[in-house]
């Protein structure tokens, strides 16, 4: 608790002011921007690729849509949307600079500076005009926002009517085995791994922590629904490690 808000949230199994949770996620994907692909490879098994593959297929770009890429990072799902979608445009946001440079580098490496915009902004006050894109994704990042209804409310106001919103983020497997499976690998292997990999052990102990945190598919439909948009619906992936949510501006 603090005299400016008196309200905290979660960062992790840790309980903190709210005001200190985007300086603690900004210091995790810091340190792990230059080895966050490697690692995401890493820690799915290359699964997360056939993850953001299935979100586009189901989001179906269309040429000459604008994107808005909500903590897009280095610009992976951006690249994607742009190969399916000729004179289309995307806007990387994320909070952590070092990742949009390395993004940057990747799009100069393709060819794709023109099509791209990368800014550092805040998802809960995005810098954008309302109205101002066709769709917004947002992929392993709203568990990291503070107050996710405040983001969620800012992707309805920059979508234009009829625009779509599409959240890929990790979930809860409903059968209770699988889940126990999969916690004994998340909390035993990936704080390893970002050890070996990334040399952080404790920014992959804080994202594996924030999963378990995050709502269930059916309490964060609930979330998106109160947010304004209409026609929510979702999808489990990989038994539910993963799960797509999907919601209109109507």
């Amino acid at each position: 608790m603090t005299q400016e808000s008196g309200r905290t949230t979660h960062f992790g199994y840790e309980t903190v002011p709210e005001e200190e949770k985007a300086g603690r996620v900004h210091g995790v994907f810091s340190s792990v921007a230059s080895k966050y692909d490697v690692m995401n490879d890493a820690m799915s098994l290359g699964i997360h690729r056939l993850w953001k593959d299935a979100m586009l297929d189901w989001l179906a770009p269309r040429a000459g849509q604008r994107l808005l890429d909500v903590a897009g990072g280095t610009g992976d799902v951006a690249f994607r949307f742009l190969e399916r979608a000729p004179d289309a445009h995307a806007t990387v946001l994320d909070m952590t600079e070092p990742m949009l440079v390395a993004g940057r580098r990747r799009a100069e490496a393709q060819n794709l500076v023109d099509r791209l915009d990368w800014v550092v902004g805040d998802a809960m006050a995005l810098p954008f005009e309302d109205n101002s894109f066709d769709a917004y994704t947002i992929s392993f990042g709203i568990r990291n926002v503070t107050r996710i209804p405040d983001a969620l409310r800012e992707a309805h106001r920059v979508l234009r009517p009829g625009g779509r919103l599409m959240v890929l983020e990790f979930s809860q497997i409903p059968n209770p085995l699988m889940q126990r499976v999969y916690d004994l690998y998340s909390f035993n292997i990936i704080p390893r791994m970002g050890q070996a990999i990334a040399g952080d052990r404790d920014s992959y102990q804080y994202l594996v922590e924030s999963i378990r945190n995050f709502p269930d598919q059916d309490r964060f439909a609930g979330m998106i629904v109160d947010a304004g948009f209409g026609n929510v619906r979702y999808r489990n992936l990989s038994f539910g490690i993963a799960a797509l949510h999907s919601g209109w501006k109507i």
